[in-house]
C-alpha cells in the first residue's frame, strides 16, 4: 500500500510538472483574440488513466502552479478541469475495457469517441463558466470586447475549447497506450486482465 501511495504521488508529481511546462513550450495556434496550445490538457488526461486521486491531485497541482506562473484566469481555467478530470477517471475505473479497441487507432472507436465527447463537453463548458465570470466583470483583454461574447468567448472559448480538447485527450491515449505495453497503466492493465477473463469463459460458454 506505501509503495503504490508513493508510486501515484511520483507520477502526480511528474503529470504537474508537465502540465505547467508544456504551455510554455509546445506551439501554440492563435486564432484572434484565443489561443489554444497543443498537448496542454494532456497531464491531465493522462492522469484519468491512473485513478481518481491522481486526477484529482494533477488538477489541483497544475492550477495552482499556474497561479504562480500565470494570469488568474488561466489558473482558475486550470482548476476547472478538476471537474472533467474527476468524472472522466471514476468512469473509467469502473468502465477500462472503454479504452481496448480492435481498430489500429482510437477514432475508429465509437465508443471510446462518445466519452471523448462527453468529457471534452464537461471540459469546454466548465472553462466557458469562468471565462464568462472573468469576461462579465471587465477583467479579459480589450480585444474580447471588441470581437463581441460569442465570436470571442462562445465560439472560441467554447466550441474551439471542445475541439481542442477532443485533439488532446486523443494525443493522451495514444500515449498511454504507448507506455501501457512497457509500463503498469491501472486503467489499461485492468483492462486487459477483464478482456482475457472474457476471452478464457467465452469458450465455456458456447459449450453449454
Amino acid at each position: 500500500m506505501k509503495k503504490n501511495s508513493v508510486r501515484q504521488l511520483t507520477i502526480s508529481a511528474l503529470l504537474v510538472a508537465m502540465g505547467i511546462i508544456i504551455p510554455m513550450v509546445m506551439p501554440r495556434i492563435t486564432i484572434g483574440p484565443a489561443s489554444f496550445t497543443l498537448a496542454s490538457h494532456v497531464p491531465v488526461f493522462l492522469a484519468m488513466f491512473f485513478s481518481p486521486g491522481v486526477a484529482v491531485a494533477v488538477s489541483l497541482g497544475t492550477g495552482f502552479g499556474f497561479f504562480l506562473s500565470a494570469t488568474p484566469i488561466i489558473a482558475v481555467r486550470a482548476l476547472s478541469h478538476l471537474l472533467f478530470a474527476l468524472i472522466g477517471a471514476m468512469y473509467l475505473q469502473k468502465h477500462p475495457t472503454i479504452v481496448l479497441t480492435k481498430n489500429k487507432f482510437s477514432l475508429f472507436n465509437g465508443r471510446f469517441q462518445l466519452f471523448n465527447f462527453v468529457i471534452g463537453l464537461i471540459h469546454s463548458v466548465a472553462e466557458l463558466a469562468v471565462v464568462s465570470a472573468f469576461y462579465t466583470m471587465g477583467n479579459m483583454p480589450e480585444t474580447y470586447y471588441t470581437q463581441g461574447y460569442m465570436y470571442s468567448i462562445f465560439l472560441l472559448m467554447g466550441i474551439g475549447g471542445l475541439i481542442h480538447s477532443l485533439v488532446d485527450y486523443n494525443i493522451a491515449y495514444f500515449v498511454a497506450n504507448a507506455l501501457s505495453k512497457q509500463f503498469d497503466i491501472p486503467v489499461f492493465s485492468q483492462a486487459k486482465k477483464l478482456e482475457q477473463v472474457k476471452i478464457t469463459i467465452l469458450p465455456q460458454e458456447t459449450r453449454i
